[in-house]
């Protein structure tokens, strides 16, 4: 039974005592009708067959490439990665963990934001090998399709970026330089 499997899994990795972000690597089909896999072997024929992508792979590799997906093929233990920007995994994590910033709903920055804080408190950043997602094709949201066509809230939403790097600065001081220049290298 797979969920009891993960859940075996991940208490052989002892959160409690430890701060970690458990990462759920995502795929997509593109696919309306899916069988979906029924273990990783099946998942990665279907990857090899072309009947699933690695998540986003065709539009915004960034999101989810630090998961490192050559890696996860073959691991059989979770693995640590590294934050890199605009990093938005999946990630089980205790109730415990900072909340989502509450300023970036609708579309863009929810999920980047939030693990970047994750990783200023540093959590451990931990990729299970044997736990995958698949993400389904859908109608684009109303949010999407309002950050495609208007600059204003493309304009709001870099506003409320430079403000949530300001609110990181303030609270992790040095530590939270990285995020910022890595976003004005981008």
């Amino acid at each position: 039974h797979p969920s009891y499997h993960h859940r075996n899994s991940i208490q052989q990795l002892e959160l409690p005592q430890r701060k970690a972000a458990l990462i759920v690597p995502a795929f997509e089909t593109l696919h309306y009708r899916l069988t979906f896999p029924k273990s990783k072997a099946d998942l990665l024929s279907m990857l090899d067959m072309g009947s699933l992508y690695t998540f986003r792979y065709h539009v915004w590799p960034k999101g989810h490439a630090p998961t490192d997906y050559a890696k996860w093929r073959t691991a059989t233990m979770p693995y640590r990665v590294a934050w890199q920007p605009d990093f938005e995994p999946y990630v089980v994590v205790r109730r415990d963990c900072p909340r989502y910033d509450q300023r970036f709903v609708g579309f863009g920055w929810n999920k980047v934001s939030h693990i970047m804080e994750l990783d200023a408190q540093e959590y451990e950043l931990l990729v299970l090998p044997n736990a995958f997602m698949i993400h389904m094709p859908h109608a684009p949201s109303f949010d999407i399709s309002k950050f495609r066509l208007s600059a204003g809230y493309r304009g709001c939403l870099q506003t409320l970026r430079e403000e949530f790097h300001q609110d990181l600065s303030r609270r992790y001081g040095a530590a939270a330089l990285k995020y910022l220049t890595a976003e004005r290298s981008l």
